[in-house]
């Protein structure tokens, strides 16, 4: 009813009638002036219904548009920081509400306390859109086409930050919205940050058709379709096929509130046990996920030996683990989130230990301080998880090089390849059962992101879904649902050549982006509006 107000004292004030379109341009021109803020975080909270599990991606596209007009109207550099600021708290408020859900299994704190972390964390989150918001409207606000280019340049800089500042929190890059829109494959160019640099430009061509600047929505457009259709080239070439391993992966569908009760170890196991079924002629790498069995694997042999007894003779299986980190006079100090590469003889041939630990998941930073006011990490236990070196290859007897990425590292893009030994795989183990509905999918999304830039498969095992065979394609090939018991058995897919993401890495996302910055300086000094 405000809106139409506006509209009703306008009209009266300017003592003339106005058609319904005038009425519409002239309550929109009206409400972006009285609230801007208001409009921008509706904007936001919008936006996020193009991430999974809705994948509602044209209106992010819409969303972002409407962002862009009102940080383009704003008449001060405050107020356009402001206007992307809340942009940016509905976006991750709604993005991130998944976060609320990991406090329903720790009861040490309230669980109301998981929607507080998502609004403040989203309060931190937000700043970055703010930053990219403010340095378009600094530098291109006197230009429409310029402010697109500087604000899609600004987008790829500041979600980078985002993704490295305080450790980082990369979950959810704007780019992963365009993975099945036909530009998902320009990610082996640009790569994630570069894409969502192209998301960005995208709906700022969208503002430029609705201004009618045809010929200026047009150039971005055609750039666009040009980066879509070299992102496509991967998919028409043809690669000789090479003879490909046997893989079995095991859900279990062990939900979290079960995970760490003693009562149920037996029970968790046999689960684990009848998925992985019994061997055949063919020698298979079952892989079992992050955490899947809570004994302490380097120290018990009986442990070893029962997982063993599943195995074929011919077989390897790979299992999370937790491996525990003694000091020099024997006591217990910290552990490692780890997986585990076991042979049919019950012997450990390779441990990866998780490098990328999530805070107060893991680990509890300032422990003195916070255990002091009553907060503990959400995983169960008294010692804080150590990292590990980062991205490594292990030679699996039989089935290639094997690269591991626990859980949360897959979001990193450009971090989880070992570039100076290149696995022809990546196997990613994940507990997604604290995060609903909403996170699983969301990080199945990432997970196939980084498949496209490094030309490599990856395969997902989780106790509770989603896991998947992920192409180099970024294509899901099979996949369990969600909350489902169930394996997959299939062929590996085979790896592409290095894409030139996976030769550069994200210096390619920057070089992409001080290109559109240059662009969009350059076009404001030659034309201005």
């Amino acid at each position: 009813m405000r809106v139409w107000a506006i509209v009703w004292h306008g009209a009266r004030d300017a003592n003339r009638v106005f058609s319904p379109p005038q009425a519409i341009r002239a309550g929109y021109s009206g409400a972006v002036n009285r609230f801007p803020k208001s409009l921008a975080l509706g904007a936001g909270l919008v936006s996020a219904l193009g991430f999974a599990p809705l994948n509602l991606w044209p209106l992010t596209l819409a969303c972002l548009a409407l962002l862009l007009h009102l940080v383009s109207e704003a008449p001060s550099l405050r107020g356009a920081l402001a206007r992307g600021y809340w942009f940016g708290v509905g976006h991750f408020v709604v993005g991130l509400n998944w976060i609320a859900g990991a406090f329903q299994f720790q009861d040490a704190m309230p669980h109301w306390l998981g929607w507080v972390a998502v609004v403040l964390l989203s309060f931190y989150l937000a700043v970055y859109p703010a930053m990219a918001a403010g340095l378009a409207w600094r530098w291109g606000r006197r230009n429409p086409s310029s402010f697109i280019l500087i604000f899609a340049a600004a987008w790829i800089a500041t979600e980078y930050l985002r993704a490295t500042m305080f450790t980082g929190f990369a979950w959810n890059p704007l780019g992963v919205t365009g993975i099945d829109t036909g530009l998902g494959g320009a990610a082996l160019w640009i790569g994630t940050y570069g894409l969502s640099g192209c998301i960005v430009l995208a709906a700022g061509a969208a503002l430029l058709f609705a201004k009618a600047r045809w010929m200026d929505g047009g150039a971005i457009m055609a750039g666009l379709i040009l980066l879509a259709v070299a992102g496509a080239l991967p998919h028409a070439m043809t690669y000789v096929e090479k003879p490909s391993p046997l893989i079995r992966i095991v859900q279990p569908n062990i939900g979290q509130q079960d995970k760490h009760q003693k009562a149920y170890d037996k029970i968790n196991f046999e689960k684990l046990a009848n998925l992985t079924g019994t061997a055949g002629a063919a020698p298979r790498l079952i892989l079992w996920p992050e955490a899947a069995v809570p004994d302490y694997l380097e120290l018990e042999e009986w442990a070893r030996d029962r997982i063993a007894r599943l195995m074929g003779p011919r077989d390897m299986l790979v299992t999370g683990g937790v491996a525990l980190v003694e000091d020099k006079e024997g006591y217990v100090i910290a552990a490692r989130n780890s997986s585990f590469v076991m042979t049919p003889g019950s012997e450990i041939v390779a441990r990866y230990d998780k490098a990328h630990l999530v805070p107060y998941g893991e680990y509890l930073p300032m422990r003195p301080i916070l255990s002091a006011i009553g907060l503990s990490r959400l995983v169960p236990g008294d010692l804080d998880f150590w990292p590990g070196p980062g991205p490594q290859s292990y030679g699996v007897p039989g089935f290639g090089r094997m690269g591991v990425q626990i859980c949360y590292e897959i979001i990193f893009s450009g971090h989880v390849v070992d570039r100076h030994n290149r696995p022809d795989f990546l196997f990613n183990p994940s507990n997604d059962a604290w995060f609903g509905a909403w996170g699983p999918p969301q990080h199945l999304a990432q997970a196939r992101l980084r498949a496209i830039e490094e030309g490599i498969p990856v395969v997902r095992s989780t106790p509770t879904g989603i896991s998947a065979v992920i192409d180099a394609d970024g294509r899901v090939l099979h996949s369990l649902p969600y909350q489902k018991a169930g394996y997959i058995e299939t062929r590996l897919p085979q790896a592409h050549p290095p894409t030139l993401f996976a030769r550069y890495g994200n210096i390619l996302s920057f070089a992409f982006a001080f290109f559109l910055a240059a662009l969009g300086i350059a076009l404001g000094r030659v034309r201005r509006y």
